[in-house]
């Protein structure tokens, strides 16, 4: 069976080089967080947004027991990337829905923020960057965002923007992602 981790984490591995910038628009925990900054190194960046306390907190936990010192955590909005990043950034990743592992389950990522965000991040997508957007269709809300990023996707030029969705056929509430490849 296809380990959509392992998949999401090598197509992040084609664009992004040490000494990049990289986004984790949605830090949760923390592991895209630290897979950004490791292969970003110490010469490269990465920025991490929550809105919860408890995702910065635990996310700068399992930095720190990593030794990692390339990065800022940042307690706002993704939808406000633009306010922090001021260069282009060469992969971002998104993780829709809840704060996992004990989070409140009635605080998840909106439709109102998750569009502008994903507009600010295109518009931060360096030349061959990459945006990885996992959406989670198994909750209201979630089913909402992955609609919303469809309709918009589908307006998009092939020629501008390569999109691509990976999705389990027949699984129809669990996890997919778009990979979003800028030419």
């Amino acid at each position: 069976m296809i380990d959509l981790l392992t998949l999401q984490k090598s197509f992040l591995l084609t664009h992004l080089k040490p000494g990049d910038t990289a986004v984790d628009f949605t830090m949760g925990n923390g592991h895209d967080t630290l897979f950004l900054s490791e292969t970003v190194g110490p010469t490269g960046h990465v920025f991490a947004f929550d809105i919860q306390e408890r995702a910065l907190e635990k996310t700068k936990e399992l930095l720190d027991a990593h030794g990692a010192e390339n990065y800022t955590l940042i307690l706002s909005s993704h939808h406000l990337v633009k306010d922090y990043v001021k260069t282009p950034i060469k992969a971002g990743t998104f993780n829709l829905g809840y704060l996992p592992g004990g989070g409140n389950k009635a605080l998840t990522t909106k439709c109102e923020t998750t569009m502008p965000a994903v507009e600010a991040a295109l518009d931060l997508l360096d030349h061959d960057g990459v945006l990885i957007i996992a959406v989670y269709p198994g909750h209201e809300e979630g089913s909402e965002e992955g609609k919303m990023l469809d309709a918009y996707f589908e307006t998009i030029s092939r020629f501008k923007l390569c999109i691509t969705k990976i999705k389990i056929v027949n699984a129809p509430t669990s996890p997919y992602f778009y990979v979003i490849e800028r030419k």
